[in-house]
This record gives structure tokens, sequence and C-alpha cells, in this order.
């Protein structure tokens, strides 16, 4: 890598290794949680809706529910979030694991009897061929989250039923990470044969194996005989239908559908509680997803910070906050992390920041002189847009607005999710409307946004900022948490500052589910809890 994030590791390493002392040992042995229900009954099949539908089957390249709703009941993961116990984590492919002293080492046991859906057996060899892989994919793989990985610099697999991660350095966001979602283990044989298999195939060791996908109407799964936790799955199959709009609706209405996984509006939650009384089940939370406005800083005048500034000191967002919760998503108002949780930045201190004070007359009066300032007048402006409606149209609006009030004109170019991804990786737009969904609160993992792109792939604005790039290493070394938390309040103050992306609002989420449907629980993220190994129908 011409980059030298090495040297970058090394200095924070050892700057921050002589402020903390880490004595810490665990070893964690954790059986799987038991469905809610005492008496789950076996049978029946699960249909839920989809908004959108998948465009391929790599769970290392893709970053939308709309992958991962469908296909993640048929892949199972080192460890995975116990929904239940949300964030507490548990044992998947794992039955046990131990962390060593100083971080830097991970051992996991395998259970012993996981087979593929083809019927091989699942060993070491494909736990660790799957995750080098994920952190050092080959040519043509899109791998999205490996910067979540570069601590790792080798794989051992002592026998077929231990795998063994060794690190550089002490990474505080790893643990969780190897409880992510989007880490499906894959056949080792099938990589050896064609790196590029998941992409059009779905082998996997999870609760179902896959039946088949109707392109433009649904997908199916069936419930795998031999998966490795005795008795589970409870379902026969599911199906996942990709529907959207008022047709999810009067699906849910109509009993065609147990649920939506990914949430409803206010407004939708109330017609539904109308329509339907006790048969449907409400279950919300604040959501770990927030809207993110992406400047393409390759493209004039985006490549100007005060330019950028100024567009984001034009954002109302306090109140649109209050304006759009009871019609959207879109609820919270926050930076970085996701307002509410432990290293949130107090709203005291957010409101001191360039587009985050409560006094918009103020400061869009600013963003005027930033623009006067960097000689731009009369600017013209496209949004690449998804043509996701909720939120998206609404954060879309929102900007629309929000800068016609400083006298920027606006288009909205509203695309398919996979022809808005390619016009974000070709840089073909000027300003993007993005979004961040994870599966934990954690820095490392919130901050994959902001980092120059030879760290992370998902950073769409093209920036390199290798001041940021040197304190997201320096959090992600440093396990005291007093110490973490001021250099991620350090780069967030200046990621906000320079504006190449910035946080327009956070999200709250609200599912509906039939009362029939149990087992399942909602947690702050839509990513978690999606295997569908504990959930049951009450027919």
């Amino acid at each position: 890598m011409a980059y030298p994030l090495r040297q970058i590791v090394q200095y924070f390493h050892s700057f921050w290794w002589r402020l903390i002392a880490i004595a810490l040992c665990a070893h964690l042995v954790i059986a799987q949680s038991e469905a809610a229900d005492p008496s789950p009954k076996r049978g029946g099949t699960l249909e839920f809706a989809v908004l959108v539908e998948p465009d391929n089957y790599d769970c290392y390249a893709n970053i939308s529910f709309a992958f991962l709703h469908p296909i993640a009941p048929h892949y199972s993961t080192l460890l995975k979030f116990d929904a239940a116990n949300y964030p507490q984590i548990v044992g998947d492919l794992a039955e046990s694991w131990n962390i060593s002293a100083d971080r830097r080492t991970y051992s996991f046991k395998l259970r012993p009897n996981v087979l593929f859906h083809d019927g091989s057996k699942m060993t070491a060899a494909d736990v660790k061929m799957s995750y080098e892989r994920l952190i050092h994919p080959p040519p043509g793989v899109v791998s999205a989250r490996r910067v979540d990985y570069a601590a790792i610099s080798a794989i051992d697999t002592p026998d077929p039923l231990t795998v063994v991660f060794h690190l550089d350095w002490p990474d505080a966001a790893m643990l969780a990470n190897f409880a992510s979602p989007w880490n499906c283990i894959y056949s080792a044989a099938k990589l050896a044969a064609d790196p590029q298999f998941p992409k059009a195939n779905v082998l996997g060791t999870g609760p179902f194996v896959f039946v088949e996908r109707a392109k433009g109407q649904y997908w199916r799964g069936r419930r795998w005989d031999k998966y490795f936790q005795p008795g589970k799955p409870y379902l026969d199959g599911y199906q996942a239908d990709f529907i959207t709009g008022p047709a999810v609706m009067a699906a849910y209405k109509s009993g065609r559908i147990q649920a939506e996984f990914r949430g409803v509006t206010p407004v939708q939650r109330d017609e539904l509680v109308a329509a339907l009384g006790d048969r449907i089940q409400i279950s919300e939370s604040p959501w770990l997803s927030e809207l993110l406005v992406v400047f393409n800083t390759k493209r004039p005048p985006f490549d100007d910070a005060r330019v950028r500034r100024a567009l984001s000191l034009a954002i109302d967002r306090w109140g649109a906050a209050e304006k759009l919760q009871n019609t959207t998503f879109l609820k919270y108002v926050g930076g970085l992390m996701r307002p509410g949780s432990s290293m949130a930045t107090p709203e005291a201190e957010l409101v001191t920041i360039p587009g985050f004070g409560h006094d918009i007359a103020a400061a869009r009066e600013e963003a005027k002189r930033l623009l006067a300032e960097a000689g731009v007048h009369d600017l013209k402006l496209t949004i690449a847009v998804r043509d996701i409606p909720m939120p998206h149209y609404a954060g879309a609006d929102l900007l629309s607005e929000s800068w016609g009030a400083v006298g920027v004109t606006v288009t909205q170019d509203r695309r398919n999710i996979w022809d808005w991804q390619s016009i974000i990786d070709a840089g073909k737009f000027d300003v993007a409307l993005d979004f961040s969904g994870d599966f934990y609160d954690d820095p490392t993992i919130q901050a994959t946004k902001y980092v120059s792109q030879v760290l992370s792939p998902v950073d769409y604005s093209g920036s390199t900022d290798q001041f940021l790039d040197a304190l997201f290493i320096g959090q992600a070394v440093t396990t005291d948490r007093l110490e973490r938390t001021k250099i991620v309040r350090d780069f967030e103050r200046h990621a906000l500052i320079e504006a190449d992306t910035v946080p327009l609002l956070w999200w709250n989420r609200i599912v509906a589910t039939s009362a029939k449907l149990k087992g399942w629980n909602i947690t702050p993220s839509h990513f978690i809890g999606q295997d569908l190994t504990d959930v049951w129908l009450d027919q």
C-alpha cells in the first residue's frame, strides 16, 4: 500500500499504549440463547416484505438491508449479536473463544457438527479463507468493510476446529466485528475454484437453504434439516416478497405478510394499528442509521471546504427533526455517533460545530458569507438520491429547501440503489445523499464513511485527509474509554468542519409484526437478528 498505514498505526500504537495499561483476559463460553417463548411451535412459512431487490449475493460487497434481509438466513458467522439481549455477543459457528491479555490474539473453537448446504463439512479452513477474502479481496472482489479488519496480520488453523487471528495492534472494536452480520462464512473449496462464487451463488451453513429467486417477485428459503442447532429453525421456510409503497400496507392488512423488518413510518404505524388492532404488534427503538450528505471533493466548487461548510451550515437540522419525526424515520440531530449512545457528543458540545447550532438564521448568513468568500454565486447542483422514498426523498427535499434558502438551485436525480451506486463509484455526482447503517455503536465502525478512500471504500467523497486517518487509527488502538472518547471528539470536530461528508439526521425505528410472529426482537440495527433461527409462527 502506498499510503503509510503501518507507520501511522505503529506511531499511535506506541503513543497511546504508553497512556494505558491493559491487563484484560477474556475467556467466554456463551451458549446460544433460547427463544423467548418456552414452547415455540414448528412449522409454517414466514412471509415478509423487502422494499428493494438484491443486485448480487456477495455478503462482503453489500451494505444494504435489501441484501441482508432475504439472504442472511442462508449463512452463519463466527459470532453474532443476541437480539433478545442486544448488544450481548454469543457464538454462532464458534462455540467458545479466547482473547489474549494484550488483545492481539483471538482464538476460536468451532462447532464440530457444521455442514454446508451441499453436505460438505465446514472447518477452520473455510473460516480462514473467508476472512482472507474479506481482508485482502482478490482482483475484482469488493470488500466494503475491509478497513475494519486492517489490524489482522495472520490467521492460523492449528487443527480443523480451531482458528486463530493475530493482530498487529489491539483493536477496540474487533470482538464486535467478529459478530458482524456481513461476515458470511463461505466454502473454501468454492472460493479456491472461483473467488467470485458468492456473487452469483448461495451456499452457506445457516438455518435455511436457498430454494429460488423469482426476479421482481420473491426470494424463498426452506429449513436446513442438518442445521447445527438441534431442533432449529422452527419455520418450515420463508418467503421475502419484493414489494414497496402501498403494496406493503395492503399486504399487512390482508395478512399476506407478517413483517417488513426495516421499519414503518409513524403514519403507517397508526394506520396499521387502526386497521388490525391486536392482530399487529409494534416495536420501537432509536435506530443505528442516519442520512449522510456527501460532497464530491474531486469536483469544483466542492473541492473548497468553505463551500462544503456553507452548505452544511444552511441545513436546518433541528427544525427538520421537529417537523419530520411525526411522518418519517428522521428524528434525531447528531454527529458521528448515534444520539443517546454512550460515546455520542452531548448537545451542548455538538451545537458549537458549524451546521449543528440552533440559530439557523445566523448559520445561513454565515453560509452566504462563505459562498461569497469562495467566489461562488448562483450555485447549481444535483443531488444523487437513492430511489427509496422513506426516508431518502424526505432528506433530499430537506436539502433542496435548505440550500434554496441561501440561493442555491437544486435538482434531484433519483436512481435505483444499484444505478446510484454505479454513479457514486464512478465519481459522477455533485452531492450524494448517502446513509450509514451499522450493527453496533462503535466509532471504528461508524467512522468508515469519513476516512480516506484508500482506507475505506465506503468513503464516497474522494477526499484524502491524513489527519483524520491518523485519528481513526489512534482511537481504534486505544482501549482506554476516556482517552478513546477524546480522540473520537477530535475526529468528529475536524471531520464536520472540513465537511467532506456530514450527517443529516439520525433515524427512529418502528417495526410492525403480526401478533402471530414470535421469537423476533427489535434492536437499534435493522441488520441484526435476521437469520430467523429463533423465529416461529403461533398459528
